[in-house]
C-alpha cells in the first residue's frame, strides 16, 4: 500500500485540524525595560532592537496595561537605575522604577496581568557582571545575599513571580528561603536554569546597559557546547524549589528546551533573546525574508521543542494576530 501523508496536507483546514504544535496568547510573556533616567512619560527607541523601546514609569505603566488589554498573560520586568555602583544598591530600593512599576501595575489590573521581575544585578552595578567583583572575580556566596534582597523587595511590591537570571549557585535555594521567612511564600520563582553565555545577548546588553566593564561572563553563564551540564542546572533548580525553569537563548538551544521537558515536571520556558530578534528584523528589513512568517516559524519551534510558555519581544505584536 502506498502511504500518503500529503492527504493531510492538501487545505488549510485538514492542515489546522491535525496540526500538533500551536502559538496562542497564553504562551507569551512580553519584556518591558524601565528606564529611571527618562521622564515618566517618556520612552526612547532601541537603536538595535527596531520596534522596541526603554519607558519611564509612567510610561511603563501604560505599556503594561495595553498589554494586558491585548491578551498576553504576563510581562517581565527590567530595570535601568539612575545611579550605578559596584553592590546593585539600587536594584533593592523600595523606590525604585521597577518597584514602582509593580506596585501600580497590580494595583490597577491585579490577576488580569501577571508580573515578573527579572533578578539579577548587571544592570545596576557599575562593573556591569552579575554579581559582587573582588578582584576581578565574581564572588557567588557574596552574591546570593543581594539577589535574594533584590527578589524580596519586589515580593513586597506585589510581584507574582521573581526571575533568577544570574546564574549563581545556590540562587534558587537563598531566594526561596527568604521569600519563605518573610511570609511571601505564594511568590513563584522562574528561574533561568540554563543561561547560556551566548553571543546572541548584545542588543540586549545596549537596552539594558549591562556590558560587563571587563572580561566576560563565562564563569557562570553556561558553555555553549554543554548539554549534560544544563540538566544538571535545571534538576538543582528544581530541588532548590524553582517554580518553573527558563532556558536562554532559545532557538540556538531548542535541545535544551527538548531535554528540559522530557526530563522535569515542571513548566519549561524559552527565551527568544535579542539577537534573535535583531536577526530577523534586520533580515526582514532588507527584504531577506518574509518578517511574520519568519517570526510564527521562530516562535513555533520553540513550542514545538517543548516550551510551555516564551519571552519574546513580539509578544504584543503577534498578540493581535492569534
Amino acid at each position: 500500500m502506498i502511504m500518503r501523508p500529503r492527504r493531510l496536507r492538501k487545505s488549510e483546514k485538514i492542515r489546522n485540524l491535525v496540526r500538533e504544535t500551536t502559538l496562542t496568547k497564553n504562551d507569551l510573556i512580553m519584556p518591558i525595560f524601565i528606564d529611571e533616567n527618562l521622564n515618566e512619560n517618556e520612552k526612547t527607541p532601541i537603536s538595535s532592537m527596531p520596534g522596541q523601546f526603554r519607558f519611564g514609569i509612567s510610561a511603563a505603566i501604560l505599556e503594561c496595561i495595553e498589554i494586558s488589554n491585548l491578551g498576553v498573560l504576563a510581562v517581565i520586568l527590567f530595570g535601568i537605575p539612575k545611579e550605578k555602583d559596584p553592590f546593585a544598591l539600587s536594584a533593592f530600593d523600595e523606590n525604585g522604577g521597577v518597584q514602582k512599576v509593580i506596585r501600580a501595575v497590580k494595583k490597577k489590573l491585579g490577576d488580569s496581568l501577571l508580573v515578573i521581575a527579572d533578578v539579577c544585578m548587571c544592570e545596576y552595578t557599575s562593573h556591569g557582571h552579575c554579581g559582587i567583583v573582588s578582584n576581578n572575580e565574581v564572588l557567588n556566596d557574596e552574591t546570593l545575599e543581594v539577589l535574594a534582597d533584590i527578589a524580596l523587595s519586589y515580593a513586597k511590591a506585589g510581584v507574582d513571580i521573581v526571575a533568577p537570571s544570574d546564574m549563581m549557585d545556590g540562587r534558587v535555594l537563598k531566594i526561596r528561603k527568604t521569600l519563605d521567612e518573610n511570609e511571601f511564600e505564594n511568590v513563584s520563582i522562574m528561574s533561568y536554569a540554563a543561561k547560556y553565555a551566548s553571543a546572541f545577548y548584545g542588543p540586549f546588553r545596549e537596552a539594558a546597559e549591562s556590558t560587563p566593564q571587563f572580561g566576560d561572563r563565562k564563569t557562570y553563564q553556561m558553555d555553549s557546547g554543554n548539554s549534560r551540564e544544563a540538566l544538571k542546572e535545571i534538576q538543582m533548580d528544581v530541588l532548590e524549589g524553582a517554580d518553573m525553569i527558563l532556558v536562554k537563548p532559545a532557538l540556538s538551544y531548542l535541545d535544551i528546551i527538548k531535554t528540559a521537558k522530557e526530563n522535569t515536571l515542571i513548566p519549561v520556558g524559552g527565551y527568544s533573546v535579542s539577537g534573535e530578534y535583531a536577526m530577523i528584523e534586520s533580515a526582514a528589513e532588507k527584504g531577506w525574508i518574509d518578517r511574520e512568517k519568519a517570526i510564527f516559524e521562530a516562535l513555533l519551534s520553540i513550542k514545538r521543542a517543548g516550551a510551555d510558555f516564551i519571552i519574546t519581544y513580539w509578544a504584543k505584536e503577534i498578540s493581535k494576530k492569534l
